[in-house]
């Protein structure tokens, strides 16, 4: 039985693998349906040491380890009323940034903070009628808490985040509704204590540039701090604030089995739940997977009564961040690089991406879409959904500065994905496409760009530019346009040549 459920999925995936070629427009969605687009406060903001802002640890892993940075960047922080009139003029309902931790909070004795800061006050503000969705920790604690105690491996940090989380519901809760309290906990867990990549930048597998760090366990005991610092500020909205929403975003592959044995069908359901089964499952049922807690025996923390009580149930939502389509095979015996079991081989598969990951030429599969709100639908009570990211990098090469007839096909295909999931019965609320304009990358730098709009870094002024994908997105957001093949895209890009 389960080896018909595996080659029923494979076909399905492959039966939809192509871009999605139906008929549809803006008004075939739900009433509320907010369309959007996002940043985020390190890769846009730029202005790293004005105005009393500290260094994060996402500023400390750039400068170590002597990579591009977002020192400067979109210079958002001063041309954010420019930013705000783009959004506009692209017909946005909605616009996802982040609050920089350390800026607002540059020292651990400044969270009695009276007045918001002017340049964070008004973003939130937004009184164009573009609606805020507020990221509070997009990977960028400051620096201070790491060198204090290590940051998100003590749990000083949850009451820390609290505080913090206190401070801008209070401030800005007057103007925003939807909070999203930590970006990719699953993605941050792995990529900052397991492999070393992202920051803080901790591991211990060898041949990477981290300097100190434990992959057999650090993740999992971030994970836990992280769930728990979500359910704490989303306790202290719930009992002060009100009137808006808390939600956590996860990291969500498109997966399924890469053949229809019986090992990859079971590889791809311990594939799931390691890899967001691990945090929505606590989200939603107050407890780890009963899989990692077989595998990952005491490495894995355990929730207390109390604890599992407090994060059952503290997502209004659940954030979706989806960029990639992913088959699975079953490894048998998956030693880690260190000698030491860590969260790969905890996991014991071995994915294959659909495209070239780290060369930034994604597959164009919306069916990955689907099989994630599925797969949130039928196995966790199908809770609102918002996706919260969801774009395609393009090198930056001159000739696809402008005219991404690529990124048109793939967000046509990706929206026409969430249409298909939401008439399936799926409960998702908002689409956000990554990214508004062209960001630092903490993967790629400023080599690929995800934007909408392109950001000349060269450029003293940043001067931004529309592509083809902005003027396509504002005319669908518009409702005057619906279908698109290649005769429609010549067609856009026709009428579009002169503003180019």
């Amino acid at each position: 039985m389960e080896q018909i459920f595996a080659l029923f999925t494979i076909f399905l995936a492959f039966a939809f693998s192509g871009r999605c070629s139906d008929d549809f427009s803006r008004s075939d969605f739900p009433e509320g349906f907010l369309f959007g687009a996002g940043t985020s406060a390190y890769q846009w903001e730029g202005a790293a040491t004005e105005d009393g802002r500290k260094p994060s640890v996402w500023d400390t892993l750039c400068h170590s380890r002597n990579q591009d940075n977002g020192d400067i960047t979109c210079d958002g922080y001063h041309k954010y009323k420019e930013d705000v009139k783009l959004m506009v003029d692209t017909n946005l309902d909605a616009f996802r940034f982040s609050i920089s931790w350390s800026r607002l909070i540059p020292s651990k004795f400044s969270y009695l903070l009276q007045e918001p800061h002017p340049r964070i006050s008004n973003p939130c503000k937004l009184t164009t009628g573009i609606e805020p969705h507020v990221t509070l920790y997009h990977y960028d604690h400051p620096q201070y808490l790491e060198d204090e105690y290590r940051g998100w491996l003590n749990r000083r940090m949850i009451k820390d985040f609290t505080a913090y989380a206190d401070v801008c519901f209070r401030e800005f809760g007057n103007h925003v509704k939807f909070w999203t309290t930590i970006n990719e906990a699953n993605v941050f867990s792995i990529g900052g204590y397991t492999d070393g990549l992202t920051p803080p930048g901790r591991c211990s597998i060898p041949g990477r540039n981290c300097v100190s760090g434990n992959s057999s366990i650090e993740q999992y005991i971030v994970g836990h701090n992280l769930l728990l610092a979500h359910a704490s500020a989303s306790r202290i909205y719930k009992q002060k604030y009100k009137g808006g929403f808390v939600g956590l975003s996860l990291y969500f592959l498109g997966l399924i089995p890469s053949t229809s044995s019986k090992d990859d069908y079971i590889a791809t359901q311990r594939a799931k739940s390691f890899y967001t089964g691990w945090m929505l499952g606590s989200l939603i049922y107050g407890d780890y997977p009963d899989t990692m807690k077989r595998i990952v025996g005491s490495r894995l923390p355990v929730f207390s009564e109390e604890e599992s009580e407090q994060v059952k149930g503290s997502s209004d939502f659940i954030g979706v961040i989806h960029y990639h389509a992913t088959s699975v095979t079953n490894i048998k015996s998956k030693p880690s690089l260190s000698g030491n079991p860590d969260f790969y081989s905890d996991m014991g598969v071995s994915f294959h991406y659909f495209g070239k990951i780290f060369d930034f030429k994604y597959a164009v599969a919306p069916w990955a879409m689907e099989v994630v709100l599925e797969y949130i639908k039928q196995s966790y009570g199908n809770p609102p959904v918002y996706i919260l990211e969801n774009g395609i990098p393009m090198k930056q090469d001159s000739q696809l500065k402008q005219k991404d007839t690529p990124r048109v096909e793939y967000l046509h295909a990706y929206i026409g994905g969430v249409l298909k999931s939401i008439r399936s019965g799926s409960d998702t609320r908002g689409y956000f496409v990554w990214s508004f304009m062209d960001l630092y990358e903490l993967i790629g730098g400023y080599e690929v760009g995800f934007g909408l709009y392109s950001v000349n870094f060269s450029d003293p002024h940043r001067k931004r530019s529309p592509r083809l994908s902005a003027h396509w997105y504002s005319d669908f957001l518009n409702g005057t346009t619906a279908f698109l093949g290649s005769q429609g895209i010549t067609e856009l890009q026709r009428n579009l040549s002169s503003s180019f």
